[in-house]
């Protein structure tokens, strides 16, 4: 390969069909800026062009006057004029627009011209030329000839619409000269406007390879240009650098010296390497960029953009030096000739945004992508030397109630402290970083020491449990963690990070505060999940969903006051599906809302049709309320079924209460307005705050089933909350209804506890709406008869 650096520069190939605009070339020649050169020069004898028609126009004129009736000539003269002037005006505005590119439609556009110019002066020599006398068409022919002439000068630039109006015209010409003085005549017509044809074809050639080379030139200085920073003076510009044959610096220019602070008459004779090498040449301990620099002088090879360190004043910068090997005319090996530069900002810049990159701001932890990073690495480790890696995926406990009830400000500096203490437990043979939200991870390189695996899973769950005190406030917070191994929970990362997410997801719903290693059946249970949640988007559409009906008793008479709405799942394939498999997935795949709405309006609608008062109660979930929406709902369910909106009961959670910011209470309370009632669900199993009690209207408390086991087991903890429920609701003019009384030994003792209401297997099984509306019509004929 040539080491010529003008050799890229070579002159175009000039291909005649190009040279004419009828198509574009597929070499490596750039035809736009050449054609620009065209067009422009073109444009730049416009005018004369224009001149040169006005002109012979008007000696036509006169040369035909007794020949040709004026009004005829007039004709002609304003349509040369016209076709003229608007010649003239297209070639200055291409040659304003192509300034420095023109297309293959600019100059293959130009024909036009010329068989626009040729067609309107052919009709003197064939309309009028025919009939005058010779001496008229003798100066006619003369006429012509010096158009045709001043046309291939003016046009030579744009060849294909010169060579048309050239042969346009000199064929008329020909044919007249033919007709009034004889083949020898017209045989010299077609000789000379041959001749001018191939003159103006060599003309616009000349000025294609005059435009080619000048853009090479332009292009050659720029290079040169740029390679030697010609314009910068200050001691951080780039530097030139030459060696001989035996790899040691020669011209030394003071530029180079002065960038590796050296005396330029002390560099010259020395080895480059020693030179770059500075104070590591005695110790031998170089660079990694050196070495390579090293590698590439003895094989002889051209390099570029190899960054080395340099020590200079006992600073570190960063050098980047590129350079070619040179040969004489026969071959030999005379040494290399290069350039430098000191990109110690740009790397210190580049250093700053690559810790950007992979770093989170927040906390200072590696981020997700250096996570990602660091775990192939492991990965890749541990498949070469056959030992184990893992990851830990770490989630904490109870954040979202800190950043909800505190904000975002104490939630980020939580976050803070958390990476901190996690910072303290890792050794070299981790890596931890922060995911994002309250995510975190720790890549461990070697995992073969599986105790100690489980021994660092275990410290970061207890030391992530230890209180936080922030701005005056104690926080608890714990963290659940899922463990994968690889490569036996998975072979790549996205495998591994998948099973540590599987594992982690365990943790949580075991209760959090703990950790899991990754089981394959995790993986069954994922897949379980997701076929479900494919299956649940098209339950609403497929009418597979369908309620059931609870009878909720009084405690004393054990007359029916009302029923609980249930929704039930039959799948055509999977069959019957437990609630409590389908409402955690549709809460999480935000399929609650729809799948709510359809429960309430069904519920309104089968109720409005029961006869008397029997009320509904019918089950909200925390998502329904944080859509201020929801109202409208209700109110449209109501209105639409019929029922009074007395006879409708929702039911909602105590965790509805911990997002007071999200204004579901504020929802509630138009709810209430309706003239809805409301009944609080599982009070006591939740967090437990009286607080809203006293903020909010609610009919009844429900006593969650897991007291009532609990007090028919003589459990005093049991008995002791149902008691206190009782009494709170008493005092706040509520009613309470125990939840799950299957036996009569339990509905004796929730009675006797005071419970005024129950519900239960006991009293009924959730009922088909066909049993479920006959019951409502025995309660209310029994009631019309007491």
């Amino acid at each position: 390969m040539s080491t010529d650096p003008t050799s890229q520069f070579a002159k175009p190939h000039i291909d005649a069909r190009a040279l004419l605009g009828l198509y574009d070339p597929a070499d490596t020649t750039d035809w736009a800026p050449i054609r620009a050169a065209q067009v422009h020069a073109g444009g730049e004898l416009a005018l004369f062009l224009l001149a040169t028609n006005v002109i012979g126009a008007a000696l036509v004129t006169l040369i035909l006057e007794r020949d040709v009736p004026l009004w005829a000539l007039a004709c002609w003269g304003a349509v040369v004029a016209a076709i003229a002037v608007a010649v003239t005006f297209r070639r200055l505005a291409a040659k304003q627009r192509a300034q420095t590119a023109a297309t293959l439609a600019d100059v293959r556009d130009t024909v036009i011209e010329g068989v626009a110019l040729a067609a309107v002066w052919s009709i003197p020599p064939l309309l009028f030329g025919l009939h005058a006398d010779a001496g008229s068409a003798l100066g006619l022919w003369i006429v012509l000839s010096v158009l045709m002439t001043a046309s291939a000068v003016a046009m030579a630039a744009l060849p294909l619409a010169t060579l048309s109006f050239l042969a346009i015209l000199g064929l008329a010409i020909a044919a007249m000269v033919l007709w009034v003085a004889g083949p020898v005549l017209a045989a010299s017509v077609a000789l000379f406007t041959a001749l001018l044809m191939i003159g103006c074809f060599t003309r616009a050639r000349a000025l294609v390879l005059i435009r080619s080379g000048e853009i090479a030139l332009a292009e050659r200085d720029e290079t040169v240009s740029l390679l030697l920073r010609e314009v910068k003076q200050d001691e951080t510009a780039d530097w030139l650098w030459e060696t001989d044959a035996a790899r040691r610096v020669v011209r030394a220019s003071p530029r180079f010296a002065l960038s590796v602070g050296l005396d330029p008459a002390a560099i010259n004779g020395k080895s480059l390497l020693e030179v770059l090498a500075g104070t590591t040449w005695e110790s031998g301990k170089f660079a990694a960029g050196l070495r390579t620099l090293a590698e590439k002088l003895k094989a002889r090879e051209a390099f570029r953009e190899l960054v080395l360190p340099v020590h200079v004043a006992e600073q570190e910068r960063w050098y980047e030096i590129a350079a070619n090997p040179r040969y004489d005319e026969q071959g030999a090996f005379l040494g290399f000739r290069g350039v430098g530069a000191d990109v110690t900002e740009q790397r210190a810049s580049a250093d700053k945004i690559n810790r950007m990159a992979r770093f989170d701001t927040l906390t200072g932890l590696p981020n997700r992508l250096y996570i990602n990073e660091a775990l192939a690495q492991a990965m890749a480790d541990a498949d070469k030397w056959g030992s184990r890696c893992a990851f830990m995926m770490i989630d904490l406990d109870r954040f979202k109630a800190v950043n909800d009830t505190l904000g975002h400000p104490i939630g980020d500096r939580l976050l803070g402290r958390v990476a901190e203490r996690l910072a303290t437990l890792v050794t070299d043979n981790e890596v931890i970083g922060r995911l994002g939200g309250d995510e975190f991870a720790v890549v461990v390189r070697d995992a073969s020491d599986t105790q100690r695996l489980e021994r660092l899973a275990q410290t970061i769950v207890d030391a992530l449990a230890r209180p936080y005190d922030l701005d005056h406030h104690t926080l608890y917070t714990g963290a659940s963690v899922g463990v994968a191994t690889g490569p036996r929970d998975g072979r790549t990362t996205e495998m591994l990070i998948r099973s540590a997410d599987l594992a982690l997801y365990r943790s949580k719903d075991a209760g959090g505060g703990r950790f899991h290693h990754y089981e394959p059946q995790l993986h069954v249970a994922a897949e379980e999940r997701r076929v479900l949640e494919q299956a649940l988007r098209k339950a609403l559409a497929q009418n597979e969903l369908h309620l059931n009906y609870q009878p909720v008793v009084d405690a004393g008479s054990g007359q029916l006051t009302g029923f609980e709405a249930l929704v039930r799942w039959t799948h055509p394939e999977l069959g019957a599906i437990s609630p409590a498999k389908f409402i955690p997935l549709a809460e999480d795949a935000r399929l609650i809302g729809p799948i709510g709405e359809w429960v309430l309006r069904s519920a309104c609608a089968e109720a409005a049709a029961w006869p008397g008062e029997t009320p509904i109660a019918v089950n909200v979930s925390p998502e329904q309320l944080l859509n201020p929406g929801f109202v409208a709902v209700v109110g449209s369910a109501l209105a639409n079924s019929g029922l009074s909106a007395h006879r409708l009961e929702l039911e909602v959670t105590e965790s509805v209460f911990l997002r007071d910011d999200t204004g579901a209470v504020k929802v509630l309370e138009r709810i209430l307005a309706l003239g809805v009632r409301l009944s609080l669900d599982d009070f006591g199993t939740g967090y437990s705050s009286l607080g809203y009690l006293s903020r909010t209207r609610f009919t009844t408390i429900k006593i969650d089933r897991s007291f009532v086991i609990g007090a028919s087991k003589k459990v005093p903890e049991a008995i002791a909350i149902i008691r206190a429920v009782v009494a709170l609701a008493q005092s706040l003019g509520m009613a309470t209804t125990a939840e799950g009384v299957e036996t009569e030994e339990e509905h004796v003792m929730v009675q006797a506890l005071g419970c005024t209401k129950v519900q239960g297997y006991y009293f009924g099984r959730p009922l088909p709406v066909d049993e479920a509306r006959g019951l409502a019509q025995r309660a209310a004929q029994n009631r019309e008869a007491a």
